[in-house]
């Protein structure tokens, strides 16, 4: 008798690699994917791990499959762009054994700094995308995406979105299918891209689409569910179910794989209803291709190609309805903040007091931008802040950024913060890189990396020695390391550093409030006849720290985890363990 289990979506596309046999997996961490991997090194059979980036992943992912085993990258969409490069070579190069990438779009951006469309990338490196609807299919889609890289000999992607990967669904659990290692062979011509090479490849990749075009009406993934004539819908992945919740009368198309189209099948659809719409969230990418076939439907003309789509917004687009549900309650405000003890918080109100101005990267950090520390004035993706600054410092020479710095983790410095410092180093810049050290991955959940001698697997490695990687290294002779609370230090390194005519680093370490192994000191509390209520603690923003309706300071010992910013700001003394 089979089991079932209520898995979330990323857990079941966990379970699937395990069921397909996969041998390898590699990942960076980036909500919405983020456990896939934590769910997939439960099973011993899969070597899994933490690359320092998302280029790296794809390329240990595509050795793998090279050696002969079934592979798995996995990864946020903005990650797809850093994992580009090689992902478009093995495109042409193919695989050995079956290699999928899982990209985790997140239409409505609950925690990235766009609502890419991976499905466009996938098309334009000429690769298939296999597009769930729920954890059973995430499971299933995952199993097929591997028997299909290996059929047409290609990449596959398995696209999902936060809505899938965060919802959870029954789902059968199966036996693990061991697939037999595909002995390794010589194949230069296959594998090496150079031009020559290159050249010869590229009509293998268009055959290959040609075929699976023409297959697709056959993949069990694309089916049609023929009801009433009147309305046809063509769909995939999450706007599925909303399909089916409003329009549960309405002929449905639904794509398990929307890239190549099965072209046949969809024209053969079209010609049965009366009127076609096509519901797909952010670009129209089935749409636009539909409609270069002459075909007439409906889509984007009533359809928004911003966030996510709800039930709802299909029946005020196709049904026309007046939707008036209740006004939600009005939650009080809570806008985002650094948790309590958070050593950000320490570093971004010493450059507040000093007046000192800050490239931001991705990460907890970027908390740094908002009041009323509000230092951080740029993010534009993982590892940017150090490049930022440099061509600041290009643009208009090093007095503009005397009262500037770079912030990056150390997490995202291994990314790709660290090609940038080694940028700034060789081109001769000028300027002062804060690497923000607390140990982890903070803003996904605490995942370990090169710096913190622990891996996925809970392995115990030597750890990358930030200090010794830029200052022996990179050969950066203004290399410091400052405790992030100890405040004076801090201030006097960073205003030193920012007058010279160098590249300086100022490893800012203490570790993440949250991080298990980092046992909290005795709460703080304020002592009511010594306290002023000048406010000065209050001036770094510690969730702890409000007055109370009588104006008084008070520290909320249950949240307090007794870092001692608070104290070290209280012109009286007041502020006691």
């Amino acid at each position: 008798m089979s089991e079932k289990k209520l898995m979330l979506g990323n857990e079941a596309i966990a379970r699937g690699a395990w069921e397909a046999g996969v041998k390898v997996s590699a990942a960076y961490p980036g909500t919405p994917s983020t456990e896939i991997s934590e769910n997939l090194v439960k099973y011993d059979e899969v070597y899994c791990e933490w690359s320092p980036n998302e280029k790296v992943a794809m390329e240990v992912a595509i050795g793998a499959s090279f050696a002969g085993v079934r592979a798995l990258a996995s990864m946020k969409h903005v990650g797809v762009n850093v994992a580009a490069d090689p992902l478009y070579t093995v495109s042409y190069i193919g695989v050995t054994g079956g290699l999928v990438l899982v990209a985790a779009d997140d239409p409505g951006m609950y925690s990235s700094q766009n609502e890419q469309d991976s499905r466009a990338v996938a098309r334009a490196a000429h690769i298939p995308v296999l597009e769930p609807s729920d954890s059973a299919e995430a499971k299933e889609f995952t199993k097929i995406a591997f028997e299909l890289s290996e059929k047409y000999d290609t990449p596959v992607m398995l696209r999902t979105t936060t809505r899938l990967a965060h919802s959870q669904g029954p789902v059968e659990l199966e036996e693990r299918f061991e697939p037999v290692d595909i002995e390794y062979e010589k194949n230069v011509a296959k594998r090496v891209m150079m031009p020559g090479n290159a050249i010869k490849r590229h009509p293998v990749v268009v055959a290959r689409e040609k075929q699976m075009a023409e297959d697709g009406a056959e993949f069990s993934i694309n089916r049609i569910e023929m009801n009433d004539t009147k309305i046809g819908v063509i769909t995939s992945g999450i706007p599925y179910q909303y399909v089916k919740e409003v329009l549960p009368d309405a002929s449905v198309l639904k794509l398990g794989c929307v890239n190549p189209l099965p072209k046949q099948m969809i024209i053969d659809f079209a010609k049965k209803v009366e009127k076609l719409y096509i519901v797909e969230e952010l670009d129209p990418i089935i749409e636009e291709q539909v409609k270069s076939w002459g075909i007439e439907c409906t889509g984007k003309e009533i359809f928004t190609v911003l966030g996510e789509y709800s039930a709802n917004l299909l029946r005020k687009a196709v049904l026309r309805q007046e939707i008036n549900a209740a006004a939600p309650a009005e939650a009080p405000v809570r806008p985002p903040i650094l948790c309590p003890g958070c050593p950000h918080r320490s570093t971004y109100f010493t450059l507040k007091k000093l007046g000192i101005h800050a490239a931001g990267d991705i990460g907890c950090y970027t908390l740094g931008a908002v009041a009323p520390l509000a230092v951080v004035e740029t993010t534009v993706c993982m590892g940017s802040s150090i490049s930022t600054l440099h061509g600041m410092e290009k643009a208009q020479g090093r007095d503009f950024i005397r009262n500037w710095v770079a912030v990056i983790g150390d997490s995202t410095f291994m990314h790709t913060g660290v090609n940038s410092l080694m940028n700034m180093f060789y081109n001769q810049s000028v300027g002062t890189v804060l690497i923000l050290d607390n140990s982890t991955t903070g803003m996904t959940g605490h995942q370990d990396h090169a710096a913190t001698g622990k891996t996925l697997k809970g392995e115990t490695v030597p750890a990358i020695d930030l200090y010794k990687l830029c200052h022996d290294g990179i050969g950066i002779e203004n290399t410091y390391i400052v405790d992030a609370f100890d405040t004076k230090t801090l201030a006097d390194t960073i205003r030193r550093e920012v007058a010279k005519d160098a590249v300086s680093v100022i490893i800012v370490q203490a570790p993440c409030a949250l991080l298990k192994s980092n046992k909290p000191k005795p709460a703080f509390h304020i002592n009511t006849e010594v306290c002023i209520r000048c406010g000065a603690c209050m001036k770094p923003a510690c969730p702890a720290i409000t007055r109370n309706e009588e104006g008084a300071v008070v520290i909320n010992e249950t949240m307090c985890n007794g870092c001692g910013l608070c104290e070290g700001l209280c012109p009286k003394g007041a502020i006691v363990r």
